[in-house]
């Protein structure tokens, strides 16, 4: 049996304690925690042992591009509980969730160096992209970090570029996998099968009345990067069940413009309200539609559920 790893997750500066100070960090999104993050967390961990320190992972929620320019920033891979229990599964020590608000961004980065590697967390050894930029008007990067890291007594590393037939990993990769439906890319890119995980909430029970009732998945999250109706399976008490899954705006029927996760179990009897579901995606059926009445989304929902049994099967 694997022994169960505990994370423990630190909101803002301001709740740091003398524990968390003294460690290897690395900074970063880390939206999806792909096979290239994998490899950078590998390497913190091996640091951390060397040194005998915790490592942290600083994040930001909003992530920077949802602050600046939210209706251009990047379809989220995961949100922060599913990032979480990533960072968890990969054995970080904590990790320091900063609020990027008007705040953040104004720091310096001197600024930012000092009051949250320095005096903040006590950095021994810090790990980031050569790319990276951090800072009011991203006037800090690789080199000034080097630099600082000799006059404040800590070491900055590059992390090392980890590629897939000859292309780096990104964030960006999975989200163009994904958008094209190559589920088996975006699992070779993820080092796991995509999925989304969420609360149950009660919807307004019109799939019911459509003859496949639905789990409302939340989303928690300003864009997804999916569209359309998926084969999916859901693990409900050790026990997978099959099923399809709707991402989208729901256009047949009164909507809010916000997309929905929508999830048919096939033959499956009992109630979910409240309960946290993880929902993997296997194959894409076809893209979301406006049909003319509910009595054809009804014809259409039996096609799917029928095509979703066959595959299923497979």
């Amino acid at each position: 049996m694997s022994k169960k790893r505990f994370m423990q997750l630190v909101r803002g500066l301001h709740n740091l304690r003398p524990e968390h100070r003294g460690c290897v960090a690395t900074i970063g999104n880390f939206d999806g925690v792909h096979r290239g993050h994998q490899a950078l967390l590998g390497r913190l961990r091996k640091r951390a042992v060397e040194l005998g320190v915790p490592s942290c992972v600083v994040i930001f929620e909003p992530q920077p591009q949802e602050f600046f320019i939210p209706s251009m920033a990047p379809a989220r891979l995961a949100c922060l509980r599913d990032k979480q229990q990533l960072l968890t599964e990969e054995g970080v020590s904590h990790v320091l969730c900063l609020a990027f608000n008007q705040l953040l961004q104004s720091f310096s980065a001197v600024e930012f160096i000092d009051r949250i590697l320095v005096h903040g967390l006590g950095v021994k050894h810090l790990e980031v992209g050569d790319d990276f930029r951090f800072g009011y008007d991203r006037d800090g990067d690789f080199n000034f970090l080097q630099n600082a890291g000799m006059s404040q007594g800590f070491t900055v590393e590059a992390a090392q570029t980890v590629k897939l037939d000859g292309v780096r990993i990104s964030s960006t990769q999975v989200r163009n996998a994904l958008g094209a439906a190559d589920f088996a890319m975006a699992k070779r890119l993820l080092g796991r099968q995509f999925s989304i995980a969420g609360r149950v909430l009660r919807g307004q029970k019109l799939a019911r009345q459509l003859g496949a009732p639905t789990a409302n998945v939340q989303l928690k999250r300003r864009r997804v990067p999916l569209a359309g109706v998926y084969l999916v399976s859901v693990d409900i008490d050790g026990q997978s069940w099959p099923g399809v899954a709707n991402i989208g705006v729901r256009p047949t029927v009164i909507s809010d413009g916000a997309a929905h996760l929508e999830v048919h179990l096939l033959d499956f009897v009992g109630d979910l309200y409240d309960r946290h579901l993880t929902v993997v995606f296997h194959h894409k059926l076809r893209e979301e539609q406006c049909f003319a009445s509910l009595e054809a989304l009804k014809i259409m929902i039996n096609a799917d559920v029928a095509t979703a049994r066959i595959l299923s099967c497979i």
